[in-house]
């Protein structure tokens, strides 16, 4: 068994996968739009929990969500 293969003796890089990644995000996103809608729901409930607590996660992960939309769309722009 060699440990060291020659630059010339490797097989070739295999081309990247394409993927869409902006309905990735956006699915993401509207699980966070999901998740939002069942915490305000809750709140008319009589069950106990922190909802400022739920509503700020909620938010970081859409706002995170956006920008990760933005940005991987902004990279299918300038590819094309």
């Amino acid at each position: 068994m060699r440990l060291y293969v020659p630059h010339d003796e490797r097989r070739p890089q295999p081309e990247p996968a394409v993927t869409n990644d902006a309905l990735a995000f956006a699915i993401g996103i509207g699980g966070w739009i999901i998740g939002a809608t069942v915490v305000v729901g809750m709140l008319s409930a009589p069950v106990s929990f922190d909802p400022a607590r739920v509503l700020a996660t909620i938010a970081v992960g859409l706002v995170l969500g956006l920008a990760g939309l933005l940005v991987s769309l902004r990279q299918r722009r300038t590819r094309l």
